[in-house]
């Protein structure tokens, strides 16, 4: 049961700051509070826990232009801010997590704003059938996390020259650049402002909940804590990870997201594998890779792992039910 709410946003814009107060925020929220967590990040390309950020950015044009590669610990896919962009976080122990209920503040702000939204798909909230918002979610033992965007007057232009959004993912949505996909919201409430959105979701924020919220201060955190924590989130380990000289490789991209699996085989096994993925789920990529290691390199022994694999994340996660077989049909194609 939720007894108290709390709120609390940063002036830093630095993403690996930003990620390490929202995991201390996560691992250390006091019990039976939801934190609301309100933050910008300036020039910076967000990718998923799973992605490849090669295959996701323009790694090379973005840095030259001053901008940061940044990894969240979620699932999903990349997304771009900039400081017409905000970011807010929803963090609460499992019991009391609920997406719908989070998803009716973020509704509720916009609303305040004059404008009438709809929650699209799985992670999107959208206005005349164009994205402004995405969301991801994270587990941390019993504690979760639900994090998004809201586009207020993001620069579009940016969003395209450093994304790379494959065709089939665009083709998947019906339409033909990530441009045309998503808008600002100040298109629909011109003159609105960062600040002003920050005023609507902490109004929203109680009256779903219907509490008064209590702002927390950036400086009651643990510094030392947080830089650490923001070291590991700005390391090239947990940036880029690793590279495996892989024989082959297999992808494809389903209702659920796309998957890309790379495989090194030595003598009949599998000796490395990588898995890259945009699915929600953010335990699938870890699941699959440690199942299909060390697996010989048989249709029948691939096509188990990975199926069982699939299982065990869904007794975690409410997984699409199409997922399973999915994956069974791509192991087949493996040795196709």
């Amino acid at each position: 049961m939720i007894d108290r709410l709390l709120w609390i946003e940063t002036e830093n814009t630095e993403p690996y700051k930003n990620l390490a107060m929202e995991e201390y925020l996560t691992l250390h929220g006091p019990k039976g509070a939801c934190i609301l967590y309100l933050w910008q990040n300036r020039h910076t390309v967000v990718i998923g826990k799973n992605q490849n950020c090669w295959k996701e950015c323009r790694v090379e044009a973005l840095e030259k232009d001053g901008g940061f590669l940044a990894r969240r610990p979620s699932g999903g896919g990349a997304v771009f801010h900039d400081l017409g962009n905000l970011n807010f976080s929803f963090i609460a122990d499992r019991e009391d997590y609920r997406v719908d209920r989070q998803m009716d503040v973020i509704l509720e702000a916009v609303r305040l704003a004059g404008i009438q939204a709809e929650k699209t798909g799985r992670n999107d909230i959208a206005v005349d059938g164009k994205k402004f918002s995405g969301n991801a979610f994270n587990r941390m033992g019993g504690r979760c996390c639900h994090h998004g965007t809201l586009m207020i007057h993001a620069d579009r232009e940016a969003m395209s020259r450093y994304l790379c959004v494959s065709q089939d993912k665009l083709a998947s949505k019906g339409v033909s650049s990530v441009k045309s996909r998503v808008t600002n919201l100040d298109a629909y409430c011109p003159g609105l402002t960062v600040e002003r959105m920050k005023e609507y979701l902490v109004s929203a924020f109680e009256h779903v909940y219907g509490q008064r919220a209590e702002q927390m201060r950036e400086e009651s955190l643990p510094g030392e804590e947080i830089a650490a924590l923001r070291e590991r989130f700005a390391s090239w380990e947990w940036k880029y990870g690793r590279r495996i000289p892989f024989s082959q490789e297999i992808s494809r991209r389903y209702s659920w997201g796309g998957i890309q699996i790379q495989l090194a085989v030595n003598e009949g096994r599998i000796a490395q594998v990588q898995v890259f993925s945009d699915a929600m789920e953010q335990e699938l990529a870890p699941a699959l890779e440690k199942a299909l290691k060390g697996c010989p390199y048989r249709t029948s022994e691939l096509e188990a792992r990975a199926a069982e694999a699939v299982r065990a994340v869904g007794e975690e996660t409410a997984i699409p039910q199409q997922m399973e077989e999915d994956i069974r049909q791509l192991m087949q194609s493996a040795l196709s």
